[in-house]
């Protein structure tokens, strides 16, 4: 069967096509109107640009796969801010020989992620690019008291995280280097690749957070979501309270099957540094910090503490690894 091409439908023919993907009442005029479902909400607003080649390639992930990853990235975000999702909108940016059915497929994606999630597509672009562009905007709801900031952060607080690390990354070696990791069980390889291609974002989280502060008016958690890593994420959140932490090694939340794939040396740089893992990253006092953990179960855990000072450092008590300072230059930059 031959491909349609984008260039051959034309962009009112891409634009009717991709409208089947977003709910009739909302799409169709200039601008999405959304109305809140509850007074005293703020509006949370967050883009990513994704890039064919930078972001997502077809060695490593079916264009569904490219959407889910994409409405994911943006909804990790608006967790990471304490936000629920409204909608997201999309500006498509495709050349002309682009297929339409390629196209058609980020859409389904897209749309399975943020349905999801139970929200939409409520709108956005499409336009002739060089190379194949994905510009999310999603927009969230949050009450004052329930936003989530990196400045927030104390010393003496405990450090949660919500999940393993180095999931994605792991995926993401096995996917490239299909000879690699023979010796896991396919459930081991499965679970590894679908935390790189369907990563979740932990919006989950947050109805959890809220009941385990709720008689705590005066707590305002500092957090922050770890797509960049978990090492960055703690990074961030001390240089935005001004304050420094301690990492735990023998806290850190490893996939179970990340040691069997790589040396133990490289499971941690992984760990620190993979990123898009899409888990929450929050600091709490001890106690609510203990009580979310056990509410949540699965892998997150408290993993170091927020300190005074600057530095942010990795200590292992049992000695096999020296103390080690951790630095956002290790992980991904895009320049």
């Amino acid at each position: 069967m031959v491909e349609q091409l984008v260039k051959e439908i034309g962009e009112q023919g891409l634009l009717a096509r991709l409208q089947r993907f977003c709910p009739a009442e909302i799409v169709g005029d200039d601008a999405a109107v959304i109305s809140y479902q509850e007074p005293g909400q703020s509006l949370v607003v967050t883009t990513d640009v994704l890039v064919d080649g930078v972001h997502f390639s077809d060695r490593t992930t079916s264009p569904e796969d490219a959407g889910w990853r994409a409405a994911a990235a943006n909804l990790s975000d608006l967790a990471a801010m304490g936000a629920s999702p409204l909608g997201i909108t999309v500006g498509l940016g495709v050349t002309g020989d682009t297929t339409v059915s390629w196209v058609e497929q980020i859409y389904q994606g897209l749309s399975d992620c943020v349905n999801h999630y139970n929200t939409d597509i409520v709108g956005g672009d499409v336009c002739r690019s060089p190379v194949n562009t994905l510009a999310i905007t999603a927009f969230g709801q949050v009450s004052p008291q329930h936003t989530l900031r990196r400045s927030a952060a104390q010393p003496g607080e405990a450090i949660v995280v919500t999940g393993v690390h180095g999931a994605s990354r792991s995926g993401l070696e096995l996917l490239l280097n299909p000879e690699l990791g023979q010796h896991l069980s396919d459930t081991e390889r499965r679970e590894l690749i679908q935390a790189h291609q369907r990563p979740k974002p932990r919006l989950d989280v947050l109805p959890i957070l809220w009941k385990v502060i709720e008689f705590q008016p005066s707590i305002s958690p500092a957090g922050m979501d770890s797509s960049d890593g978990l090492a960055d994420a703690v990074l961030q959140i001390c240089r935005a309270s001004g304050v420094g932490a301690e990492l735990d090694y023998s806290s850190l939340p490893f996939p179970p099957a990340l040691k069997q794939l790589v040396s133990s040396q490289t499971a941690l740089e992984w760990v620190l540094y993979g990123g898009e893992d899409f888990e929450l990253v929050l600091c709490l006092p001890p106690l609510l910090a203990e009580a979310l953990v056990a509410q949540l179960g699965g892998a997150s855990a408290i993993v170091g503490t927020i300190t005074t000072g600057t530095d942010v450092r990795l200590r292992d008590a049992s000695g096999v690894y020296p103390d080690e300072i951790l630095s956002l230059r290790r992980g991904f930059q895009h320049f």
